[in-house]
């Protein structure tokens, strides 16, 4: 059975291994520093008491305040959640922001909830975690299933619990209540910008790809919108109902709207519109695959079958370590998601530093700041993957891991 901690330690290993990293301090990395486990009773539409199981993993803070978002699936557990923290941490060190890794999920179908039960449900987790989150401490954020308001309501319960407004405890949040411009599409401009970044490297233009992209949810929307902006030819698309094709091209835009008006792909019909399955989405002819749905996509079982000579990973730990030793072979280059979809703990670097600083930047501002910082970061692991003579993922552990056992090493062991 796929476990997505077991993955992420095993990926860090082989890279500590080719990067020559010191091994002194890196066990402190391997493990979190703190999981919490929290039972969420809240009183349904109905009247009766129900109980949720909730989590949040706080993986490090050796480089500043625990970061990551928080996510509502019926898959989540702990597992899960301490890989996403894990990636947290790795993810600010490759960007070299000053925040650590940290992350939180509840185990809940949030389709089966009523907007009020939602509510009450974040307003309960928040309760629950308030003793451990802090714009000084760790900082969630949306995720899977979470979005501005979740972030509203968390800001909103923590604050009230504080006694004063505390604007810096969320990213992510409405523009009314502190948020930033340019944070809701800041994780798909990453994953484009990404995407540029490794065409440019070979010799290639955005204008001249085909892409699929696997989810449609935020960061997918977004990637695939913008990636359309900028020219590139948008092959297929999918959402939590079905995928669609079209070889020539699909109207993004229309596509984009569509949804946003709380359709789903499966009643998409347009000219030209082929409707396929997930699978047949991931192993379509095409340059460019951009998983954006959740884990575990790109599998020993269907590695051989893709037919595209870049990946860059939208969401997190969509391909397995056994997929990585196959796409490796086949020459496919996989952007991993550490990078290629850091664009949104950026951008909540930048709605933080605002918050804790009372000002505000423009978004033309924002944008010009996340493509500086990843494109530095781009380079850095550049540099690894030559040097090292490794993949693109085991570059960006590399860079991640040398930064973190560094600060390790400097900061001492207490007491």
């Amino acid at each position: 059975m796929y476990n997505p901690y077991e993955n992420v330690l095993k990926v860090m290993d082989e890279a500590v291994k080719v990067g020559g990293l010191s091994t002194d301090t890196y066990e402190m990395i391997r493990n979190p520093q703190r999981e919490l486990k929290v039972y969420l009773p809240i009183r349904m539409d109905d009247g009766k008491i129900k109980v949720f199981e909730g989590y949040r993993v706080q993986h490090s803070n050796i480089r500043g305040p625990f970061k990551g978002g928080i996510r509502y699936s019926s898959f989540t557990d702990l597992n899960e959640v301490k890989a996403l923290a894990t990636w947290m941490s790795l993810k600010c060190a490759v960007a070299n922001i000053p925040y650590g890794g940290a992350k939180g999920g509840i185990t809940v179908d949030p389709t089966e909830l009523s907007k009020g039960e939602l509510m009450r449900l974040t307003r309960r987790y928040t309760f629950a975690i308030e003793s451990i989150i802090g714009p000084d401490t760790d900082i969630p954020a949306p995720d899977v299933n979470t979005n501005a308001q979740t972030m509203a309501w968390v800001l909103d319960t923590y604050s009230m619990l504080k006694g004063k407004p505390s604007p810096g405890v969320v990213t992510g949040k409405p523009l009314e209540l502190g948020g930033s411009k340019g944070r809701t599409a800041a994780t798909g401009q990453g994953v484009v910008i990404s995407t540029k970044l490794i065409l440019e490297a070979c010799g290639e233009t955005l204008a001249d790809t085909r892409i699929a992209v696997q989810g449609f949810g935020n960061v997918g929307s977004y990637a695939a919108k913008i990636a359309y902006e900028h020219g590139a030819t948008i092959v297929a698309l999918s959402d939590v109902s079905d995928a669609i094709y079209c070889e020539d091209g699909i109207d993004v835009s229309d596509v984009f709207a569509y949804v946003e008006a709380g359709n789903l792909l499966k009643d998409y019909k347009k000219d030209g519109i082929k409707h396929i399955s997930n699978a047949e989405l991931l192993t379509c002819t095409c340059d460019v695959l951009i998983p954006a749905a959740i884990e575990n996509q790109i599998t020993e079982e269907n590695a051989n079958e893709l037919r595209c000579r870049y990946i860059v990973e939208a969401a997190n730990g969509p391909t397995t370590e056994e997929a990585d030793e196959i796409l490796e072979k086949r020459k496919i280059v996989v952007i991993p998601d550490i990078f290629a979809n850091s664009g949104g703990v950026i951008v909540s670097y930048f709605e933080w530093v605002q918050n804790i600083q009372t000002l505000t930047w423009s978004e033309k501002q924002i944008k010009e700041m996340l493509r500086e910082i990843m494109a530095a970061a781009f380079e850095d692991i550049r540099q690894e993957v030559e040097k090292s003579a490794c993949t693109w993922r085991i570059g960006a552990y590399i860079v991640a891991l040398r930064r973190l056992i560094t600060a390790n090493e400097v900061k001492g062991l207490f007491p």
